[in-house]
């Protein structure tokens, strides 16, 4: 009876750090709206137009990071299980998949950046627009990757298992969400280049 009254304590204790995660992922979701929106606005004249190809690396990274939803998705149902090995396993792997993200989306910046002439400072501010895009949404990968780092401790160590779902809760609607914001800009940057 003393171990249900402390689980349903946690729960009670956890319930307001899970609403301030959807407070954030909803506000995050706004940025990046005003973001686009902002764009379409700028550009709504030909003479604004991107005057851009994506490289096809970006397709490298979209695939890269729905393979890491996916891992993170597996880990969740790991932990749901209490197979605590798969669900480190992988974890490791979501990390993994995270930070070749990262690594990948930055290389693609440094191909785009001599090659096809496109700086922050450009005249076309529309050209601007991407760079706040891509790297706002790269500090919320570093987030990401962050948040489940600390989820993978948390699974090394003896936590009640009530929190352990709870950090694997979080961490996997955050890992979620940067998954499909980004899926989100990339299809909106691949419609309106040039």
């Amino acid at each position: 009876m003393m171990m249900a009254q402390l689980q349903q304590e946690d729960k009670l204790n956890l319930a307001p750090k899970k609403f301030n995660m959807w407070i954030f992922i909803f506000t995050s979701f706004m940025f990046f709206a005003a973001l686009t929106s902002g764009f379409i606005v700028y550009s709504g004249g030909t003479k604004h137009a991107l005057n851009m190809k994506m490289p096809p690396v970006f397709l490298y990274s979209t695939i890269v990071i729905v393979l890491s939803s996916f891992t993170m998705f597996l880990a969740s149902h790991a932990a749901k299980r209490l197979q605590f090995a798969k669900q480190r396993l992988y974890l490791w792997l979501t990390i993994g998949l995270g930070t070749a993200f990262f690594a990948i989306q930055i290389y693609a910046w440094l191909i785009l950046l001599p090659s096809m002439g496109i700086y922050f400072s450009n005249p076309n501010a529309s050209q601007s627009f991407v760079y706040v895009f891509i790297w706002m949404h790269l500090l919320h990968i570093l987030a990401g990757i962050l948040l489940l780092a600390n989820t993978l401790i948390r699974s090394y160590k003896n936590v009640p298992q009530v929190k352990n779902l709870f950090s694997m809760q979080m961490s996997s609607i955050f890992w979620h969400f940067v998954d499909i914001i980004w899926i989100y800009l990339y299809v909106f940057l691949l419609l309106n280049q040039y």
